[in-house]
């Protein structure tokens, strides 16, 4: 048998897969989280934070180099606290230091 396979757009197999829904609905959802919290994030510090996986009440954010993670890590109870009075569930937020490639 000879199927032939049509491209659909990745928004519509989101819509049509639970799965792919839920990390869809996840990602939204980690992104606005970010958004919320980047107004106490150093203007200078913005550009090497991404957000990241979250994994039950527990968040995380991919930062770029340690030193940007030991100021972000002075931070995260303020964060914590403002993402909680937005009614996130965010018990916790966990960094992630992303390595740089070699150059």
């Amino acid at each position: 048998m000879n199927r032939r396979h049509q491209a659909i757009p990745l928004l519509q197999a989101a819509n049509e897969s639970p799965t792919l829904a839920h990390l869809a609905s996840l990602t939204r959802d980690s992104s606005a989280r970010l958004r919320a919290i980047e107004p106490l994030i150093p203007p200078s510090m913005r550009a090497s934070i991404q957000a990241g996986p979250i994994e039950g009440s527990t968040w995380c954010l991919l930062v770029k180099g340690n030193a940007a993670a030991a100021k972000l890590r002075q931070l995260l109870p303020a964060f914590e606290a403002h993402l909680r009075s937005k009614g996130w569930d965010v018990q916790s937020i966990r960094l992630k230091i992303q390595a740089r490639p070699n150059t």
